[in-house]
């Protein structure tokens, strides 16, 4: 798939210089980019559930209990 991007000469300019010094291409640098601010907001989605679940439930469990509760031990 094709996408395109309008960027102003200034940020067209950076971008290209980045991907040059990090030896890539710009679809590279862009792809590479977008996937990781994905990623970051899944995480950050996860640990807001993860501690709204915590909050409603403030149970921990030590190492020792999570290995015999799995059969690890």
């Amino acid at each position: 798939m094709t996408i395109s991007l309008r960027l102003n000469e200034s940020d067209t300019t950076l971008i290209k210089k980045y991907a040059e010094m990090k030896g890539v291409s710009v679809s590279d640098v862009i792809r590479q980019t977008v996937l990781e601010r994905i990623e970051d907001e899944f995480d950050l989605n996860a640990y807001e559930a993860a501690m709204a679940e915590y909050r409603a439930n403030p149970s921990t469990y030590s190492l020792d209990e999570v290995e015999k509760e799995l059969g690890l031990r």
